[in-house]
C-alpha cells in the first residue's frame, strides 16, 4: 500500500532508483573526449558554412588577387610578430674600470661624473672601496647585456687617494716577505704569488698556487696576529700565475696575458691542427704549460682560407690535366698537384683559382671499411 502511494506521489521505486543511478553514473573520460571532439568538429563545420553563405563576406583586392576576409566565424588564431629595433632597446651609459694595468675591465655606473680615459677613481665593490683606473670613460651598451644594478663610481681620486694607494703598494711588498717566512715556518707546500691590500686596509689577500689542497688555517691565524686585519688566501691556476708574474714567450716578446690581454681566451688543439703547426706540446705551449693564447689570433683567417682551398688527397682539374692535391697553402692560396698523366714528375704548383675541385678525399671510416 505504501509502495503504491509512493509511486502515485512520484517517489522512485527500488527498481526505478537502480535505473536512475545507472543513468547518473559518471561516464568515462574517453567517452567525454569523444563527444567533445565531435562537438568541436561540428562547430568548425557550421562556422565554415556560415563563412561561405554569409552575405557580409568582404573581398579585398590586392595586386589583382581576391583575398577572403570573413567577419564572423573565423576561428583561426592570429599571430603577432614584433621586430625589435635599436631604438626600442634600452641602453645604459657605463664606464669601464680596471684595478691592474693588464687586468679585466669591470662595468660601473658613472652617474653624473665626467670621466676621462686613464683617470683614477674610487669605486664601490663587493670588497669595499677600491682604487682603479678608467679604461673608457663613457660607453653606451644594451641593458640586457649587463648584470644590474651596477655599483657606482664614488668619486674621482684625489691626491690623498693616490698617495694612500702608493703606501698600500709598499705595505704589500712587506706583507709578501712576511708571508713567505710564515709559509716556510709552517712547512706548507704552496707557492706565494702576490699580496694585495684593499684600499681601505680592511682586508689583506694572498694569492698562491699549489698542486694539491692546502690546510692553511694555522697560517691565517698567524698572519692575522701580525697584520691585525682580515686575512684571505686564494688559490689560483697556473695561467693566472703567468699573468701576474709575467715573462717572455717563445717569440721573445713579453707574455700576451701580462701585457694586453684583459681576459684569457679559449684555445684548443684544433687551432694548431688547422694552422698546420707541430703538435709537439713543447712548441705550442706557453710558460704556463697550457696552449699558447696566440694560437687563437689567426685561427679564424686560417679556417676561412682553408674552406676555400681544395684539401690534400682531393681530385682537381688543372690547366695541364687532372691530378691529386699533395700539399696546400691556404694563406698563399696555392696547391701542389701531382698529375695523373705524369706520375713520375714532381708535383706542380698552381694558384687556387686556377684549379677546379672534382671530388674530396674519402673519409677515414670509408677507407677502413
Amino acid at each position: 500500500m505504501n509502495s503504491d502511494n509512493n509511486q502515485r506521489n512520484g517517489a522512485p521505486s527500488a527498481q526505478g532508483g537502480d535505473q536512475q543511478r545507472k543513468n547518473n553514473k559518471k561516464k568515462p573520460y574517453y567517452h567525454k573526449k569523444k563527444h567533445r571532439n565531435r562537438d568541436r568538429a561540428n562547430q568548425n563545420t557550421e562556422a565554415a558554412k556560415a563563412v561561405e553563405l554569409n552575405e557580409n563576406t568582404k573581398l579585398v583586392s590586392e595586386e589583382e588577387e581576391d583575398i577572403f576576409a570573413p567577419e564572423i566565424g573565423d576561428t583561426t588564431p592570429s599571430v603577432t610578430v614584433t621586430i625589435e629595433t635599436e631604438d626600442d632597446v634600452n641602453k645604459v651609459h657605463i664606464t669601464g674600470v680596471r684595478f691592474k694595468s693588464n687586468g679585466k675591465v669591470y662595468h660601473f655606473d658613472k652617474g653624473d661624473l665626467d670621466l676621462k680615459d686613464g683617470a683614477f677613481v674610487i669605486v664601490e665593490t663587493a670588497r669595499g672601496l677600491e682604487f682603479g683606473e678608467v679604461a673608457y670613460g663613457d660607453r653606451e651598451v644594451k641593458e640586457s647585456s649587463l648584470i644590474l644594478p651596477l655599483r657606482p663610481v664614488v668619486r674621482i681620486a684625489t691626491d690623498e687617494d693616490i698617495k694612500h694607494n702608493q703606501e698600500n703598494k709598499q705595505k704589500e711588498d712587506e706583507a709578501f716577505k712576511i708571508c713567505l717566512e710564515k709559509i716556510m715556518k709552517h712547512g706548507l707546500d704552496m707557492k706565494l704569488i702576490e699580496a694585495q691590500y684593499s684600499f681601505d686596509n680592511s682586508k689583506l689577500l694572498f694569492y698562491f698556487t699549489s698542486a694539491s689542497r692546502v690546510d692553511f688555517r694555522e697560517l691565517v691565524k698567524d698572519l692575522a696576529s701580525v697584520f691585525k686585519t682580515r686575512i684571505e688566501l686564494r688559490q689560483i691556476g697556473i695561467r693566472d700565475e703567468a699573468k701576474i708574474m709575467g715573462g717572455l714567450g717563445a717569440c721573445g716578446r713579453p707574455l700576451c696575458c701580462s701585457t694586453f690581454l684583459s681576459d684569457f681566451v679559449q684555445v684548443s688543439i684544433k687551432m694548431a691542427k688547422e694552422q698546420n703547426l707541430s703538435l709537439n706540446s713543447g712548441k705550442i705551449s706557453g710558460c704556463c704549460g697550457r696552449l699558447m693564447c696566440c694560437l687563437q689570433y689567426e685561427y679564424s683567417t686560417y679556417a676561412e682560407e682553408t674552406a676555400k682551398t681544395p684539401p690534400v688527397d682531393s681530385t682537381v682539374k688543372t690547366p695541364d690535366g687532372i691530378g691529386t692535391v699533395t700539399e696546400m697553402n691556404p694563406l698563399a692560396a696555392t696547391v701542389k698537384v701531382k698529375l695523373k698523366d705524369k706520375p713520375d714528375s714532381a708535383p706542380v704548383l698552381y694558384k687556387r683559382d686556377n684549379v677546379t675541385l672534382i671530388s674530396r678525399p674519402s673519409k677515414k671510416e670509408d677507407i677502413e671499411k
